[in-house]
Order: structure tokens, then sequence, then C-alpha cells
């Protein structure tokens, strides 16, 4: 079997699919790793170290997909990307598949088979597959250290011969993964720490990292899907949430906001009005910006000031830490592959839950049934 690791090519992208520690652990006589020239480069993994533990470097990706029965990406192939990866070849790497409707078509098309990282069902045996966590991990530590570097004042409460300064106060929107790993940094760093989810089971993980529950007081019935993720709820109810979240907001410094609903716009929770009562120097990270935002006023990709509030919609806070992040993804998928691989052969079993779940195409065919029914209802 060739597995074949392609440098990414969307711009900012840092991260890489397989990092040298990765290439060990699927390495044996029956699997060739090959690696295009430079993929590692930016995640501080040259060339010499994928040679060193037994990677064959290949100029370009036509080289490295040349006869590959395995190709391992970070970002979804682009058209250009996709005539150099053989038909018959399998294809792994995260695909935005409820969001990148003609990405999954065209790729698809293209006639690979498809292994979807976002779709890794979120079952206990595939929890170590899942790379939407560990990034997620990656996304609320950085997300902290970059409003601590934009906000213009320290975070923990200090007495200086000068006087007392107050700790900064956080207010954390969405306590998943991310959300969770945000409140701890910050409550390292010294500040107060506030935090607000739609699914009240969460409190007590909010409460026991040192932060104070937010609730708002609305039956919003059963907030949570069968994966764990937040559910689409009531105009009624948003309305309701918009409210609260202006009045932490304005009573915060920082509020970092991470609502998501897979497969739809993200749920404004902070309206123009809610930037306009923050505080001048108020920093919002918003982690919602690649789906629309949480935030009125966040651009995608920007950094950008408004109502002497800073914003920032970066859809890519991983790829700020690729080192870490590369080697958590890179973890996430060796365990995939090993989960499929059997004697140097991939063995594509639909009775298996991890690997029916996360098929996303075959055949030339989307026979994900959730994606296919979205991309059928969007024709």
């Amino acid at each position: 079997m060739i597995v074949s690791v392609l440098r990414e090519q969307v711009t900012g992208e840092h991260r890489v699919a397989l990092v040298p520690d990765g290439v060990r652990a699927l390495s044996g006589d029956d699997i060739e790793i090959r690696v295009e020239s430079g993929a590692g480069e930016a995640s501080g993994h040259p060339d010499a170290a994928y040679e060193k533990v037994g990677a064959k470097i290949c100029a370009d990706a036509a080289a490295a997909c040349a006869g590959a029965d395995l190709v391992l990406k970070v970002q979804p192939p682009g058209a250009a990307e996709l005539g150099s990866i053989p038909a018959s070849a399998t294809l792994v790497a995260t695909m935005r598949p409820l969001d990148d409707v003609e990405g999954v078509r065209r790729t698809a098309a293209h006639g690979l088979t498809v292994f979807a990282l976002e779709l890794i069902p979120r079952i206990t045996r595939a929890q170590s597959m899942d790379v939407l966590s560990s990034q997620a991990t990656v996304a609320g530590y950085q997300a902290v250290l970059l409003s601590a570097e934009l906000l213009p004042k320290m975070f923990p409460m200090l007495v200086t011969a000068a006087g007392t300064i107050s700790p900064a106060r956080v207010f954390i929107i969405g306590a998943g993964v991310a959300g969770l790993q945000a409140i701890a940094t910050a409550r390292r760093l010294g500040a107060v720490v506030e935090a607000y989810d739609t699914r009240p089971a969460v409190a007590e993980q909010v409460e026991s990292l040192g932060a104070r529950f937010v609730e708002v007081e609305f039956d919003a019935g059963d907030a949570e899907d069968a994966g764990g993720y937040a559910k689409e709820q009531s105009e009624e109810f948003y309305q309701k949430q918009r409210e609260v979240m202006a009045q932490r907001a304005a009573a915060s410094d920082i509020v970092i906001t991470t609502a998501l609903v897979p497969g739809r716009p993200a749920p404004l929770l902070l309206t123009e009005d809610a930037v306009k009562g923050m505080k001048p120097g108020s920093v919002v990270i918003d982690l919602a910006a690649a789906n629309g935002g949480n935030c009125a006023c966040t651009e995608p990709n920007q950094t950008i000031k408004a109502h002497g509030v800073t914003l920032v919609g970066d859809t890519n806070l991983p790829s700020h830490l690729p080192a870490d992040a590369s080697l958590m993804f890179s973890k996430n998928v060796v365990t995939l592959l090993k989960h499929l691989i059997t004697d140097g052969t991939l063995a594509v079993d639909l009775e298996d839950e991890i690997t029916r779940g996360t098929l996303l195409a075959q055949g030339g065919k989307v026979v994900h049934e959730m994606v296919r029914s979205r991309i059928e209802g969007d024709s």
C-alpha cells in the first residue's frame, strides 16, 4: 500500500496531516509512505525528519500521488489538487461536508473513496480519532492567547506600588471542547471567567474549571442532539438569549464565541447593539466565523475594529500553533487508519459503525446519508 501525505495549499494553513511520529507508527513491510516535499516544514517537520523515519520525499503532489492507494490531507482538496490524486485512491481529510456542498460534489465526482474526518461518530471507541475535538482544544487555547495580546490590559489582578490592577473579565459563549479549553486557559492567566451554554448539563463542567455559569431563564427543551452538539432553537429563545449575551458582554473585557450548529449558519448571539454596549478596547474572538459568525460585526478571516471593539474572525486558529495541532491531528488520523487497514490493505467494512459513519463518498457518489440528504436538498 502506498500512502501519500500532501502539502497544504490553502493560504495560512501550516498544519500537516501526518507528522514523522505518525509515519513511524504506520510504516511496515506492506506500507510505503510518500511525503510531498515541504509538507511538514511550516509545522516544524522538515523533509529530513520524514526521511529519517523511512518516508520517501517527492518533489510535488503528482509524484507523491502516483499510484497512491491512500492520500492524507488536512484541508479539502481544491480542484487543481484533485488532478494529482488517482481516482482509484482513498482520501482521508477534513471536508466540511455539511457546509461545502460544491467541494463535496466535486471530490465525489472525481471517483475517490473519501473519509471525512468531521464525520467520525461521537462514540467512546472513536474518541481517539476525533479531529474536531483535538483541533477545538487548540482553537480554544489560542483564542485566549490572542485575546490577551489584543486587550490593552493584563489578565490577572495585581497589587503593586502604583495601586491595584483589577483582573480581566472574560465571557465565553459555548462550553464545548473549545469553550472549556478557553475557560481553563483564561483562568490560568488570572481572569475572572463567565460561560454560557444552551445545555444546562455542562454547568458542572464550567464551574469545575472555576468559572461562573450564566443561565438564560427560558425553557429551551432538549438543547443537545445525539452527537452531543447544541441543537438549533426557536427565534423566541434566541431573542431572549441575545438580551442576556448583551448584558454579560457589556460587563466583560473579552468575549469568545464558539456556538455552532453543524451544517447551519452560526446562531447570531451578539448583535451590533451588543457590540456598541461593550467597553472601549474590548475584544471579541468569534470561533464561528467560518459559518457566518456569532457576532453581527464579524468579518471572516479579518481582524477589524467596530464601535471601539476589536473583532477577530480568524477561521483557522489551530494553524497558529501548527506543531501541536499537527501532532494531535496526526494521532487522530493514525488511529483511524489502524482501524481501517488490515495486513496492509484498506478495508471498507460498512458493518462497522466508525467506518460507515465516516465514509463520505465512494464510486463517484456521496454515500453518507445525512450529507447526501443535505446535498439533494440544496440541488
